[in-house]
């Protein structure tokens, strides 16, 4: 029997406990966006258009900071890379009827999580699958930032206090697992935070110059002091 195709309704499925993942993590970037000046409309315009937890988080801290463009496109493009990797990674998988409006189409939604689905299925990968993948995160990532960002107005000061710490908690999630396991992950997180907190020190350094400063000096010494093992059999 040949691989079976995957069709929109595969992603759409696939796409699911990604979507319900999001909600959670957009409710409360709504909450935080808004507990931070900008209005509800604003908020879900930011999530609409783009759909990246971190980039977002550290854009609307620079935003409240009175940052300027020039930083904001630097912060985002240091923090964002990655997915330009991602989706490299994933044309290698696409067949013959990905044309170029549905690469650009779908490259809009590549996050960690759709990278991961996508680039674990058997096979070429459709636009159709994608479309499907893509969807349900995308509504649930808006959906809840507009919850967030609505009920922000209406909810206790004590609540949303609580609710905006939730998505560092998501951060922290993230981390603690991996530098459990291994001393370079907790290097990279240890003096990223050390250094994030001596730059807060200085007023002149903003806080979108500030995560430019900590990406890029952390990666380079984590890279310089706990390099990546050769793979078995590479000759590389």
């Amino acid at each position: 029997m040949g691989k079976k195709k995957l069709s929109f309704l595969n992603g759409l499925n696939d796409g699911i406990p990604i979507a319900l993942g999001y909600l959670s993590v957009a409710f409360t970037f709504g909450i935080t966006a808004v507990s931070m000046g900008l209005s509800p409309i604003t908020a879900i315009l930011i999530s609409l258009t783009n759909v990246t937890s971190a980039g977002q988080v550290a854009g609307i801290g620079i935003i409240a900071a009175g940052g300027g463009l020039g930083e904001m496109a630097a912060a985002q493009l240091v923090i964002n890379l990655r997915y330009a990797l991602m989706s490299l990674s994933l044309s290698q998988k696409v067949d013959k009827s990905y044309t170029m409006p549905h690469r650009i189409t779908t490259a809009f939604c590549i996050t960690d999580e759709v990278f991961a689905v996508a680039s674990g299925q058997e096979g070429e990968i459709p636009p159709r699958y994608m479309y499907g993948l893509e969807l349900l995160p995308l509504l649930f990532w808006t959906g809840g930032t507009s919850i967030g960002a609505f009920l922000g107005a209406v909810l206790p000061e004590m609540v949303k206090s609580a609710l905006g710490i939730a998505i560092y908690g998501m951060f922290l999630a993230i981390i603690i697992p991996p530098a459990k396991k291994s001393k370079g992950v907790l290097f990279t997180v240890l003096f990223a935070a050390a250094l994030s907190c001596c730059l807060a020190n200085f007023p002149a350094i903003s806080s979108g110059i500030s995560i430019i400063i900590c990406t890029i000096a952390t990666a380079a010494l984590a890279a310089r002091l706990f390099p990546r093992e050769k793979e078995a059999g590479s000759n590389e």
